[in-house]
């Protein structure tokens, strides 16, 4: 893999440390900043849904420019915000800078999405994929129990500032390693790859990344509570119990990057028909410590695993669509993190037992098996009806 890959994914884990450690910090941003709980936790929600208006808005807005100055613009967005977010004291202006972080975030990710496609062959855009989206996993490892630590230690705002710190030396080599355009971006037709878009094949790799997605995430929310309030471990345990869902995660995409070629073959499907299976698993053993920290780490391998392969299934089946594919993506992804812990609210808001975040993600699960069955069954059809 060309180094560069390693560099952009340096950056993917300073924003996915960003992205995720707000849930170790939300106490803390209540108490600093006058407002309640509830408000503190809105600031997950405004980069979600950041994330999910940015991905396509930037990926059309950037498609033409040089991909050095988009990725360098973006990133250096993304460290004044933060900076900016250390040092208020207001919190809507600090509610601002999580929309507009989140919005650059989906900007980046939508460019080094596509230029790490283009530095490698074809059958190696999969692995290209998992390596980018290693950021991603190693911030649930390191970076969120990390930046719960320094917010315990020295305050949140500290963690804000390490953000922006980690960020510097991807810039810097962003400036001098960045291609300074790649071939062909003149010919760009925003049109043309929107309608890629549209396929059958782009549209069911969107909705299960969206649904599995949704599924992780609607018990990844709620791991923390189901941590102290069911298996009755102390807080110093929701670190560890976090991190070992990120040695999962980041077991997973390395393990898909390594055999992912853009298909849906056996493996892949086997593992979309275990997750339902699992996240059940996890619902009925939660109150015992032991098989929670395991199917958590077998869930985080699982899921993360068949995440990225859909990520790159998108990128294979709209070839067509280099620019915005991955931001489409991107935003599949998102969805799912904004929807599965909304609904998973609500299943337990209406039960009041944390465990049934799990079940939601178990059948947010088993949906996304039922949609691949049925749209395997309409193409066996249509087949047939064909031949005949």
């Amino acid at each position: 893999m060309p180094v560069f890959l390693y560099v952009l994914a340096l950056a993917v884990f300073a924003q996915g440390t960003s992205e995720f450690m707000l849930s170790g910090l939300v106490p803390g941003i209540a108490r600093d900043l006058s407002v309640s709980v509830g408000a503190a936790a809105s600031l997950t929600s405004a980069y979600a849904i950041g994330m999910i208006v940015g991905a396509p808005v930037m990926a059309a807005l950037s498609a033409r420019w040089p991909r050095r100055r988009a990725l360098a613009g973006f990133l250096a967005a993304f460290v004044v915000v933060h900076v900016i977010g250390a040092v208020t004291t207001d919190f809507a202006v600090l509610f601002g800078t999580r929309v507009v972080a989140a919005i650059v975030n989906a900007g980046f990710l939508a460019v080094a999405m596509s230029v790490a496609t283009a530095l490698v062959p074809a059958e190696q855009r999969g692995r290209a994929t998992a390596v980018l989206l290693s950021g991603v996993t190693l911030s649930c490892v390191a970076g969120v129990p990390a930046g719960a630590l320094l917010g315990d230690w020295s305050g949140w705002r500290s963690a804000f500032w390490a953000v922006a710190a980690l960020c510097l030396p991807a810039l810097a080599l962003v400036f001098r390693q960045a291609p300074a355009d790649a071939a062909g971006r003149a010919e760009v037709s925003i049109r043309r790859e929107a309608g890629a878009l549209r396929s059958r094949p782009v549209r069911l790799a969107m909705v299960l990344a969206a649904v599995v997605n949704g599924a992780t995430f609607a018990t990844f929310a709620y791991l923390a509570v189901i941590a102290t309030d069911i298996a009755h471990l102390p807080a110093a345990a929701v670190p560890a119990l976090l991190a070992a869902f990120g040695v999962g995660a980041f077991v997973g995409v390395t393990t898909a990057g390594r055999k992912a070629d853009g298909g849906l073959g056996r493996g892949p499907l086997l593992v979309l028909c275990v997750l339902p299976m699992g996240w059940a698993v996890l619902a009925a053993t939660s109150a015992h410590t032991a098989p929670l920290f395991v199917v958590t780490i077998v869930q985080g391998a699982l899921s993360f695993g068949i995440g990225s392969t859909l990520v790159a299934r998108v990128m294979y089946v709209a070839p067509q669509a280099p620019s915005l594919g991955g931001s489409f993506a991107t935003v599949a992804l998102n969805a799912g993190a904004f929807l599965g812990p909304l609904i998973a609210g609500a299943a337990t808001g209406a039960t009041g037992d944390y465990r049934d975040a799990a079940w939601v993600s178990a059948a947010l699960a088993a949906t996304a098996v039922a949609a691949v069955a049925v749209s395997r069954a309409g193409v066996a059809r249509a087949g047939v009806e064909e031949a005949g």
